[in-house]
C-alpha cells in the first residue's frame, strides 16, 4: 500500500462521494457533515474551507481541531482491514470516517453511529 499517495488523495474529491452514497440509501448531506463534525470537530464554515482549499488527507486530518475521543469506539472491518488494528494513524483515520459512512448508508441510527 503506497502510504504517500492514500494521503494526498483530495478530501474535496471524496467528500462528494460519501454524499453521493449516503443519498442513495435516503440520508442527506446533513447527516454526512453531522458525522464528519463529530469525528473531527470542523463546523460548516471550517469544513467548507478545507474543501475550498481543496486539502489533502493527511492536511485535513492534522487541520482537524479534534478527533472526537469516542473515535476509538468505531470497530469494525472496512476494506478487508479491522479499523481498531489499523497501525497508521492517518489512515485510521481515514477508515473511521469511511466506517461512519457505511454505517449511515446502512441505515443505523445517528446516535448509534456517533457512538453515543
Amino acid at each position: 500500500m503506497d502510504k504517500e499517495r492514500i494521503y494526498k488523495i483530495l478530501f474535496s474529491s471524496v467528500y462528494p462521494l460519501y454524499i453521493k452514497k449516503a443519498e442513495t440509501k435516503g440520508r442527506t448531506k446533513e447527516d454526512v457533515d453531522t458525522i464528519i463534525f463529530w469525528l473531527t470537530g470542523y463546523n460548516k464554515q471550517t469544513l467548507q474551507q478545507q474543501l475550498d482549499k481543496k486539502s489533502d488527507f493527511k492536511t485535513f486530518f492534522s487541520e482537524a481541531p479534534r478527533i472526537n475521543p469516542n473515535a476509538s469506539k468505531i470497530t469494525g472491518v472496512i476494506c478487508g482491514y479491522r479499523v481498531e488494528e489499523i497501525e497508521d494513524e492517518l489512515i485510521q483515520k481515514m477508515r473511521y470516517l469511511d466506517k461512519l459512512i457505511d454505517e449511515l448508508a446502512k441505515g443505523k441510527k445517528m446516535d448509534k453511529i456517533l457512538r453515543e
